[in-house]
């Protein structure tokens, strides 16, 4: 797992640590400490920590004026014992819900595991932004996890899409194109 590095390539458009508006605002990384674990496994240092011992995190793009974030995930998705959607939510989320931020597009090929707990923050996630056209995405999450999300009804909040070529795209062409795919699905 220390060599699934976050993309990087649009790191020339944004970093979240050099973001004022960005909850990891001031960060900094190393290229050689390797201390953040998903269990025994060393994840690379670029990775963001929230406050889960299992779910990491990198926020690849804020775009405050289009409204909407992209926030690539590696490791276990685990609401049952850690609570990371309530962390996610509390610590990552309302900051940039505070920005303005209604639509996020979560990178989740590298979520493994779910496990989940109850709805009520996904439930309050998406009250949250609807009713300012606000959206949640899942992109390319791998099969297993989707069945876990799916079994639990999570998917009545965040959209699971597979759209694999996103990395040969610009954030905002990414964007465009998950906007216009649900647009369809709401006609």
């Amino acid at each position: 797992m220390q060599d699934i590095e976050p993309y990087d390539n649009w790191q020339y458009l944004y970093t979240s640590e050099n973001d004022e508006r960005s909850p990891f605002y001031g960060r900094e990384y190393s290229e050689f400490a390797f201390t953040q674990t998903v269990y025994n496994y060393y994840i690379h240092p670029q990775w963001d920590e929230f406050g889960s011992s299992t779910l990491y995190l990198k926020v690849l793009m804020a775009d405050y004026q289009e409204q909407y974030a992209i926030i690539e995930f590696i490791g276990e998705w685990n609401d049952a014992i850690e609570n990371d959607v309530m962390r996610l939510k509390r610590d990552v989320i309302d900051e940039f819900e505070r920005q303005g931020i209604t639509k996020y597009i979560l990178i989740t090929e590298n979520v493994l595991n779910f496990h989940s707990s109850d709805d009520s923050y996904y439930e309050e996630w998406f009250d949250d932004i609807k009713d300012d056209g606000g959206w949640i995405v899942a992109l390319n999450m791998p099969e297993q996890t989707q069945y876990d999300f799916k079994k639990t009804h999570l998917n009545n909040y965040i959209e699971l899409i597979n759209f694999i070529p996103w990395r040969t795209m610009k954030p905002d062409i990414l964007f465009n194109q998950i906007d216009n795919i649900l647009l369809r699905r709401l006609d």
